[in-house]
């Protein structure tokens, strides 16, 4: 099969096209055979890093694709099946390649009525989101949530699983997105390169970091006694809990992890209109390397995905 591999750690022009053996499926797997591969920060930062491995990884979270063959022992799926998901985070998973071995319970069917590029463009980013918002701050009805780059692939995705929860969403982005993020259901958009966001927000109970850097200790200004400031740019952020502390709000570092019953979470929310990935770019898993290029440019709106076969 064809797979994009690495021979040593750097920029795009390391990723390259190879063929290497197909794998099989063992206990508890299932193979796919990949339609399409989201695009995520995480995987150029493993490009450049090597993520927790310190060497160079086969890259790639977000799949979509058919259940090719099962494992012993495998019960939710069967070969023809059409399938969606993001396995092993935050170990590698392999997804720029034509077949992937998963985890079954690592998956979830794909939501009906979106195709698999749509589909690719949901697994981490909006996993990223759910575990944020709804495991680890608990977001209720007409709480005020504060979500940071509210237009790119998580931020986008939280605007609409915060609406999704009765919340009244803030979102910061450049002035030329204020009309998409409204489209998703913000309720007020800030400029953040025309006004610090700390001057305009206040009594927030959420904050949904995906900047990381000075936007940790600005946020803390914007959240309300006991609010909450999830950070998903940077281990260095958890820092930012002591600071919390000390005036009376939390805070914390969160990693996205392989989560079944989120999945389900948010394929409900697909398949009852609330929630859906604007994808921005498509590209043939040839141009791999255009298609990271463009993700570190921090411009794009949405998400990127790669089409395979």
């Amino acid at each position: 099969m064809r797979a994009v591999e690495q021979d040593r750690l750097g920029g795009p022009e390391t990723l390259e096209i190879v063929e290497v053996e197909r794998p099989e499926p063992g206990p508890a797997e299932v193979l796919v055979r990949v339609r399409a591969a989201g695009v995520n920060p995480t995987d150029w930062w493993h490009r450049e890093t090597g993520g927790l491995a310190g060497r160079p990884v086969r890259l790639g979270w977000d799949v979509s694709g058919v259940v090719e063959a099962v494992g012993p022992g495998v019960t939710l799926f069967a070969p023809g099946d059409e399938v969606y998901g993001m396995p092993r985070q935050p170990l590698p998973a392999g997804a720029y390649a034509e077949y992937l071995v998963a985890p079954a319970r690592h998956l979830a069917r794909k939501p009906a009525g979106l195709d698999h590029v749509t589909a690719a463009a949901l697994p981490l980013a909006a996993l990223t989101a759910w575990q944020a918002l709804v495991d680890t701050a608990d977001v209720r009805p007409g709480q005020r949530v504060l979500v940071h780059a509210a237009a790119g692939g998580v931020g986008h995705l939280a605007v609409q699983i915060a609406k999704a929860r009765g919340a009244y969403v803030i979102g910061t982005a450049s002035e030329g997105k204020h009309a998409f993020v409204k489209e998703l259901g913000a309720d007020e958009l800030v400029d953040y390169r025309a006004v610090p966001f700390e001057e305009v927000v206040r009594d927030v109970d959420v904050v949904v970091d995906t900047i990381g850097g000075e936007y940790g200790p600005r946020s803390l200004r914007t959240l309300r006694p006991g609010g909450i400031l999830v950070a998903l740019a940077s281990p260095a952020e958890a820092y930012l809990a002591e600071e919390a502390a000390a005036i009376g709000r939390r805070a914390g570092f969160m990693i996205v992890e392989a989560d079944r019953g989120g999945l389900l979470e948010i394929t409900r929310l697909v398949e009852a209109g609330a929630l859906r990935p604007h994808v921005a770019t498509v590209l043939p898993l040839e141009r791999v390397a255009e298609a990271h290029r463009a993700g570190q440019t921090g411009r794009t709106s949405g998400k990127i995905v790669l089409t395979v076969g």
